[in-house]
């Protein structure tokens, strides 16, 4: 018995693209045939009647435009990082600036602060010699 299998046809990758973007069109729109009311590249996959892979491998620009769609861009993920990260040395670079003038106050009131102890420790000395006299305090002329 001979077999009388048809040959397949396969679609040209322009009627495939135009596929894809329709079935794009039709979720976004929700007037999807198979009921997906989410964009995403397996949404568009199974409205176009073809695998997600399909679509990552061969058709990157369709892939794009769906991450696009979902506010996923790749560049614009990445441009968004990228403007965080400077964002946050910019941030980094002022606390060290801030971290470096708080270090020098703490060393100067260091150095304050052992010249006060050093006048104290002198205070205490002639307070406790017996040869000092107090003196009355100064009164004021009203």
């Amino acid at each position: 018995m001979k077999s009388k299998a048809q040959p397949v046809k396969y679609k040209s990758a322009e009627a495939r693209e135009k596929d894809l973007r329709l079935a794009l069109y039709r979720i976004q729109k929700g007037r999807a045939r198979t009921g997906e009311s989410k964009v995403s590249i397996s949404a568009v996959a199974r409205e176009a009647g073809v695998s997600a892979a399909l679509i990552h491998n061969q058709y990157p620009a369709i892939a794009e435009t769906i991450r696009e769609a979902q506010g996923r861009a790749s560049r614009t993920m990445r441009d968004d990082k990228h403007t965080q990260l400077v964002s946050e040395r910019k941030k980094a670079a002022g606390y060290r600036q801030e971290i470096k003038e708080l270090l020098a106050k703490v060393a100067n009131l260091a150095s304050i602060n052992e010249v006060l102890l050093d006048e104290n420790r002198v205070l205490k000395a002639k307070m406790a010699d017996r040869k000092v006299v107090d003196l009355p305090p100064k009164t004021q002329d009203v």
